[in-house]
């Protein structure tokens, strides 16, 4: 039986309704795809909980965390993603990619020409059919 594992992503917009998306480093599962930054979900966290823990982490910033935006299961040859992704803002800090190979804000309509991680497709579909401006 595969392992699942339970993670969560922030869709982070700054005053020009830019999202913050993520390139996975070369060294990571999943290398050189974008994804939205977030992690894990440990024992007792909140999805919440752990995004702010998250980014605080990968990014080196604070972010508030509010509606939740979509949930995908993905199977990958290797084991199954629970993905949950939310809206956030940053109030405190200016992101830096510490673990990722770059980060860069990117607009809504242009999302789609990224390489995604699996995933995080579908909450790209989302944005963009949804055209949530916020």
């Amino acid at each position: 039986m595969m392992k699942k594992v339970k993670v969560c992503g922030a869709v982070i917009r700054n005053d020009q309704n830019e999202i913050l998306c993520a390139l996975r480093s070369p060294t990571m599962s999943l290398p050189n795809l974008w994804e939205f930054p977030g992690g894990k979900i440990e024992e007792g966290e909140t999805a919440e909980e752990t995004l702010v823990r998250e980014i605080k982490e990968e990014l080196g910033c604070t972010i508030e965390v509010y509606d939740k935006i979509e949930e995908v299961e993905y199977v990958y040859p290797h084991i199954i993603v629970n993905l949950i992704t939310y809206e956030a803002k940053i109030i405190d800090g200016r992101p830096q990619a510490k673990e990722h190979a770059k980060i860069e804000w990117i607009p809504l309509d242009v999302l789609q020409q990224l390489n995604w991680a699996p995933a995080d497709i579908p909450t790209v579909k989302k944005l963009l059919a949804n055209k949530i401006y916020k």
